[in-house]
């Protein structure tokens, strides 16, 4: 049976969910809607309860993306210890609850524009702005991650591209709303990452170069309050020793920090810096390599401007600490990202007492000007620019989407809608390694060398021609 139910946020505010939950369950009986919608600025309590939502997902996303990637390695026994396989099934919690996520900040956005705003005469342009990008949002977490999903209560399933197409329309919706031209890049930003992953080139570089117009350096963020319980739940498995990075990734970690016991680091959610991967690759889409080249120096002085934060304290660490496997903490050892790749030093740094470390905690690569004007074919760029994309979206959960792997739909929804049954298996390309191939790498104390079995950027330029990874191919 199709359900719908609606707790309260702060003393009164609602939220609904996709079928997922119960309609028994209320956290305040004494507050119904009617109360709410009568209350006082009801529209200014429900955007920042959506806001409030939207933050928290975003860092469910983060967190179980990152270990679904190669980009880290669950070391402990929290968090999901099947994602890093990969095994997806559709009876799996943690696809469930992803699932849920999804509708959950659909119907939130929907009940705000739909209900709210005719019940609050103070309901603002800004108001209205706020609640479409998160509905837009919430379309592009179904597109990037899914294979299908409903897109509204009790509605058949809808494959992602679908999803796609409904975020395009609502970011048309959301644009003539923003204020300024912070808000522009980042609606065109969203519109030119929605684009790119179905392969739609033009209208890609289109908003991509409208966004970078509009603001060059744009950095749109979700922010947590760990005084009001808005926590990310990101944040102790980055900054603990839960999740270990890719040993070349060691130089980016831990993105999510602690300077003081109570801190909650931001999580990006569009910057400019996806705008001119972009603009980059669709250049070597064309075989335009020196246009593509250009916009990589572009990207990378970006990148270089972007803060660094020093004397971070991160001696805890240990890269070990009695986890599963123990991983590289020794600056001398060098990595290479395949046994035929070169072996590179510089990726892993030293935490060892008594040294402190420096983050880049917007962006940060490995790559250097050197190695992008050594690029002489479009293979070549094609790789460095997925390891860069990889290096600069690290703990943002984005790297699933790259590496073309989608989640099923899970079993609540697949009991209840008619055309379920072609997605209750995830999609999983057949050049992704399974058995924890994703993480897996070789030490060689002797020598100091680490090798990382597969290269997944060099896999990606392998199968570019694919329908499920690298759009503009």
């Amino acid at each position: 049976m199709k359900t719908r139910y609606i707790p309260f946020f702060f003393a009164f505010a609602m939220m609904a969910s996709c079928d997922l939950v119960s309609p028994e369950e209320i956290i305040n009986p004494n507050v119904d809607e009617d109360a709410f919608l009568n209350s006082d600025n009801p529209m200014e309590t429900w955007v920042n309860g959506t806001e409030k939502e939207f933050a928290i997902h975003i860092s469910d996303f983060v967190e179980l993306m990152e270990i679904l990637s190669d980009n880290y390695f669950n070391n402990y026994t929290r968090s999901s210890k099947v994602f890093d396989i990969p095994q997806l099934l559709y009876t799996d919690a943690d696809v469930t609850n992803l699932q849920r996520y999804v509708g959950t900040l659909r119907e939130m956005a929907d009940y705000g524009l739909d209900i709210v705003a005719k019940a609050d005469k103070n309901t603002t342009q800004q108001d209205r702005f706020h609640l479409l990008y998160i509905k837009a949002y919430a379309f592009i977490l179904a597109g990037d991650f899914f294979r299908a999903l409903p897109m509204d209560v009790g509605g058949d399933v809808v494959e992602w591209k679908g999803h796609m197409e409904k975020a395009i329309e609502i970011l048309d919706m959301a644009l003539p709303l923003a204020e300024n031209n912070e808000q522009r890049a980042f609606i065109h930003t969203l519109y030119a990452r929605a684009a790119y992953r179905m392969g739609n080139r033009q209208v890609a570089v289109q908003h991509a170069k409208e966004a970078l117009n509009a603001s060059p350096d744009l950095c749109k963020q979700v922010v947590f309050d760990s005084k009001n319980g808005v926590l990310s739940h990101a944040q102790e498995p980055i900054w603990g020793d839960w999740f270990q990075p890719l040993p070349r990734l060691d130089f980016l970690d831990p993105k999510y920090f602690q300077l003081t016991s109570t801190d909650q680091s931001p999580i990006t959610i569009a910057k400019a810096e996806e705008n001119y991967l972009i603009l980059a690759e669709a250049a070597l889409a064309e075989n335009n390599l020196l246009e593509a080249k250009t916009q990589l120096t572009l990207l990378l002085q970006l990148v270089k401007s972007r803060p660094v934060q020093t004397g971070i304290n991160d001696q805890l660490e240990g890269r070990y600490n009695g986890g599963l496997k123990s991983f590289p903490n020794d600056p001398t050892y060098r990595v290479q990202a395949s046994p035929e790749d070169s072996l590179r030093s510089g990726l892993i740094i030293d935490r060892r007492p008594p040294h402190l470390i420096d983050i880049s905690y917007i962006s940060g690569t490995s790559v250097t000007q050197g190695m992008i004007d050594q690029l002489d074919n479009h293979d070549a760029a094609l790789e460095l620019l997925y390891l860069m994309r990889q290096e600069i979206f690290i703990a943002e959960g984005r790297r699933p989407a790259d590496l073309g792997i989608r989640l099923p739909l899970c079993e609540v929804e697949a009991a209840n809608v008619a055309n379920a049954a072609s997605y209750t298996d995830a999609w999983i390309p057949s050049f992704v390694p399974i058995n924890y191939g994703l993480d897996d790498f070789k030490v060689d104390d002797v020598a100091k060398t680490v090798t990382i079995t597969y290269n997944m950027n060099k896999v990606i330029v392998k199968n570019a021609k694919s329908d499920d990874v690298a759009p503009f191919e």
